[in-house]
């Protein structure tokens, strides 16, 4: 406030000195305004000095306060909205943060669990891999047993009859009748040779 009366009054004083050199240098020209020999123009520029002080004053007193707690509360409030704004950026950042944190926690579990779920899966499919392939063992020795044992009958109900056609035919083609044991063991020999003995 101080530095404004003063430069307020230094403002004045420059121009009254301004004036009163303009007035000096053209009393006698065509300027009848700057001619301050005419004590009419003394007083007004007295008025003048009033009015400006006055008006100074004034301003000073009312008018710049005024505008100055409208300009300080308008610098607090636009601080204040920045500092608002910074807050929010702050928190939106750090919902940000948790955002991603939460994704990649979501997404590393997600992982988790489908690492699991096909590990349960190939541990179950090999379980029933190992259940079907025991199952099939199983079959497998049963049709086994029971083709051995099919064979085994078969070639026990063959060799009586496989006797019983080569002894005919060796009668009518010898005319001669074979020797029962040389007939078995001739079969016997025959099955060997063909992997069925």
């Amino acid at each position: 406030m101080n530095r404004l009366f003063t430069t307020t009054s230094l403002t004045g004083g420059v121009a009254l000195g301004l004036l009163a050199q303009a007035g000096v240098a053209h009393a006698g020209s065509n300027m009848p305004q700057m001619d301050f020999s005419n004590p009419l123009n003394g007083s007004q520029v007295v008025w003048l000095v009033i009015i400006l002080v006055v008006l100074y004053l004034i301003l000073s007193r009312w008018a710049l306060p005024g505008v100055g707690a409208v300009l300080a509360d308008r610098s607090q409030r636009i601080q204040r909205d920045l500092d608002a704004a910074h807050a929010a950026k702050v928190e939106a950042d750090a919902a940000v943060a948790e955002l991603h944190a939460a994704i990649k926690s979501a997404r590393d579990e997600a992982n988790a669990e489908v690492a699991r779920a096909t590990e349960a899966a190939k541990a179950a499919a090999a379980q029933q891999a190992a259940e079907l392939s025991a199952k099939l063992d199983a079959q497998l020795e049963k049709a086994e047993a029971e083709i051995a044992a099919a064979r085994t009958q078969a070639l026990t109900a063959i060799r009586p009859i496989a006797a019983e056609t080569a002894g005919l035919l060796m009668t009518r083609l010898t005319g001669q009748a074979l020797d029962e044991t040389k007939l078995h063991q001739g079969i016997q020999d025959a099955l060997a040779a063909r992997g069925l003995a």
